[in-house]
């Protein structure tokens, strides 16, 4: 056995052509190509040609002649219903138990389907980056290991059987004149504040009293600088000495920007229209509802600082431009953390901060 081992590495070595094969040389039913083009050539492609698919269609210019989809349809006896091919999505979600719901708004197919993005805006893109970073850090809350909460009592004391009144009485609130208040959980990866959408809101006084001109410039002004659809409102109050009806006069228009065109709007507000206002401090500190939405307002001299009104300056009548309010509703549970977020993207607050 130990002689044969050589023989058989020197015949690996050697070239393929030289080393007898090691097969029988017995009769062999596999067929190859390699084997049959190498013995004749010309028979190989001939059979090649013969064979091939090409060779035995019809000419594509007559196939495309006699095609003719309309005579089709109506040779059918039984037309297809429409709907077949026109897939339509419910306009409303009526639960998980339904058998029709309509697809997620990512869905092409959704009525709520928004495409884009298309561009980058700088607010979307420095909030991602930087700030999201920079809230975790400042907002980050150590717990060493093996760290347990303490347990939090009752919110409501029981009563003591110090008199015999006390039996069966409900229980007493809270130690204090005001109602305890929810403390917000602790800033993590999956909560930080970020913007959620802006709110332009017109009120035009004139609309009800004089005509409804004033109405449509507002619109119009609002529609060219937030690139949004406006909606208008109607009084649910009437006031007589405004002239003012219920239901019947609207008075106010508002926008609500969401995404992409959103950061585009804070974007420009911040770089282009507050910077111009003079002696402009910035948004008040106690601004704010508590829940993380901060509001403030802007003079019809103002709202003429934007750039799509002062181009067309001469298109809207300098009386009729109106003033507006833009509230910043963020994800954030506070003022303070919604002041937070508006700060590390440049918004210039001033006064006495109330949380």
């Amino acid at each position: 056995m130990a002689a044969t081992e050589p023989s058989r590495y020197l015949a690996r070595s050697l070239p393929r052509a030289i080393v007898p094969s090691a097969r029988s040389q017995g009769l062999c039913w596999r067929r190859n190509a390699s084997d049959q083009a190498s013995a004749k050539p010309s028979d190989a492609l001939s059979q090649l040609e013969s064979e091939g698919a090409l060779k035995g269609t019809a000419d594509v210019t007559e196939v495309a002649k006699s095609f003719d989809p309309i005579a089709r349809v109506r040779s059918r006896k039984n037309q297809l219903p429409r709907s077949r091919y026109q897939f339509r999505s419910p306009k409303y979600d009526r639960g998980p138990l339904h058998p029709h719901r309509p697809p997620h708004p990512s869905d092409p197919s959704s009525r709520l389907f928004v495409p884009g993005p298309f561009s980058l805006p700088r607010v979307g893109q420095t909030h991602e980056s930087t700030i999201a970073s920079d809230i975790m850090t400042l907002c980050y809350i150590h717990n060493p290991p093996g760290f347990k909460p303490p347990t939090k009592g009752p919110r409501l004391r029981e009563w003591d059987d110090s008199s015999p009144y006390h039996k069966n009485r409900q229980l007493r609130g809270p130690r204090g004149g005001d109602v305890l208040r929810l403390l917000r959980k602790p800033i993590g990866f999956n909560n930080i504040p970020r913007l959620d959408r802006i709110t332009v809101h017109s009120y035009v006084q004139n609309a009800a009293t004089e005509n409804s001109s004033w109405m449509h410039v507002a619109g119009l002004a609002l529609q060219s600088i937030t690139n949004a659809r406006v909606e208008t409102s109607r009084s649910r109050t009437s006031v007589p000495k405004w002239g003012i009806v219920a239901g019947r006069d609207a008075v106010a228009a508002k926008a609500e920007l969401r995404g992409e065109t959103m950061e585009h709007f804070f974007s420009k507000l911040l770089d282009i229209v507050l910077p111009r206002i003079k002696d402009w401090q910035g948004i008040k500190g106690s601004s704010g509802d508590s829940s993380g939405n901060i509001t403030f307002g802007m003079d019809p001299e103002q709202v003429a600082l934007f750039p799509e009104i002062e181009i067309n300056y001469d298109m809207y009548p300098p009386k009729m431009i109106p003033g507006c309010h833009i509230t910043f509703h963020t994800t954030a549970a506070t003022d303070k953390d919604a002041r937070l977020l508006l700060s590390a993207l440049g918004v210039p607050f001033h006064g006495k901060l109330i949380d």
